[in-house]
C-alpha cells in the first residue's frame, strides 16, 4: 500500500493506514517543523488517539498534563479529552499517530484545502471542517 502524503500549512501528514472506510484504526506519521503553526487545542467526539515520538521533541498536552516527548515516548488521549501539540524546539519533530476509530486522510485533505488556500486561514471554514469530522475546538486557555 502506498502512503498518502498531505501538506497542511507547515505540517506534513503521511497516512500509512486509513481506517476510516470501515471505522477501523488509522495510523499516520506527523512531521512538525520547529515553531510551526499547529491546530488549536481540540477534542475528538468519537476517537481515541496515541502519539508516539519518532524524532525530535514534541510538546503534547492532554487535559492539564503537558509533556515534552522525546523519541520512544508516548501519550494517550481518551475520547472527549482536550489535547494539543506544538514544537517549540530548534529542530523538526516526527511522531506516529494512531486513531481509533480513524478520522481518515479525508479530514486532513479538507483541512489542507482551507489552510493552504492562501492568506490567513478562514477560521469559520476550519471550524466547520473540524466539526464535520467530529472534532470539537476548545476555547483558548
Amino acid at each position: 500500500m502506498s502512503a498518502t502524503e498531505i501538506k497542511v500549512g507547515q505540517l506534513g501528514i503521511r497516512y500509512l493506514v486509513d481506517g476510516s472506510r470501515d471505522a477501523g484504526m488509522g495510523i499516520f506519521e506527523l512531521t512538525v517543523p520547529a515553531n510551526s503553526n499547529v491546530p488549536p487545542p481540540h477534542s475528538h467526539s468519537n476517537n481515541e488517539e496515541i502519539v508516539y515520538v519518532l524524532e525530535g521533541t514534541l510538546r503534547y498536552t492532554v487535559g492539564s498534563d503537558t509533556r515534552d516527548l522525546a523519541p520512544g515516548q508516548a501519550m494517550h488521549t481518551p475520547k472527549g479529552t482536550v489535547h494539543g501539540f506544538s514544537n517549540p524546539s530548534g529542530s523538526h519533530a516526527r511522531a506516529l499517530i494512531v486513531l481509533s476509530p480513524d478520522i481518515g486522510a479525508g479530514y486532513f485533505e479538507d483541512v489542507a484545502a482551507v489552510v493552504n488556500a492562501g492568506g490567513p486561514p478562514d477560521i469559520q471554514a476550519l471550524v466547520a471542517v473540524m466539526r464535520r469530522h467530529g472534532l470539537v475546538p476548545s476555547a483558548p486557555r
